[in-house]
Parts: C-alpha cells; structure tokens; sequence
C-alpha cells in the first residue's frame, strides 16, 4: 500500500489563494471559482504523490532542495514535505519572479 500524506496549508499560502482569487473575482466570479478548485485539487492530489513535484529550480541555486512545486498554470504549488505531512507554503503566479515574491514575503 502507498503511504498517505496530509496535506495542511500555512496561513501564508491560505492568503495567496485568497488575493489570486478576489482579484480574478472582480472580472468573472466563476473563472475565479474554477480556479480556486483547480488549485484545491492540485494540492489535495499531494496526499499520495508529493514527491512528483519538481525541486524548484530557483531556490535550489541557494541549496534550498527540500522546497518542492507543482505546476497549475499559470501558478506554482510551492510545498515541503515532511514525513507523513505536507505543507503548501504558497502559491505564487508563475508570471512573477519568485525571488521578488519571497523577498517581498519576508519583508511583510
């Protein structure tokens, strides 16, 4: 039998997916719905596979190699896994620079 992970979200990452979709809401409520569920999803997916996803490749230049992403384009599922539990530490628009991003998340 394969393991199973949970999957738990930091408050952070809550609050990305909250800001992507408010402001897609203000064009089409129900893209922003479809995209709250395609997110949700992708992450909940993490209970039996998180190791499919790709280190990302910006972090690792900073031996940062335990930072994992899965893709749901154009946004990034940025996660650590931790043993039997995943964390979902943002979702970032694949659009923006993630150093930016982090450096910006920091300085909150």
């Amino acid at each position: 039998m394969a393991d199973t992970f949970r999957v738990h979200w930091a408050e952070a990452a809550i609050e990305d997916l909250e800001e992507i979709v408010f402001y897609i809401a203000s064009d089409s409520p129900i893209t922003a719905e479809k995209i709250l569920g395609r997110l949700q999803s992708r992450a909940a997916s993490l209970e039996s596979s998180p190791r499919r996803g790709r280190i990302v490749p910006e972090l690792a230049h900073f031996g940062m190699r335990s930072w994992r992403e899965l893709i749901c384009k154009p946004y990034r599922i940025v996660y650590r896994i931790e043993k039997s539990k995943v964390y979902v530490l943002a979702v970032i628009d694949g659009r923006r620079n993630i150093e930016d991003f982090l450096l910006d998340r920091l300085l909150r």
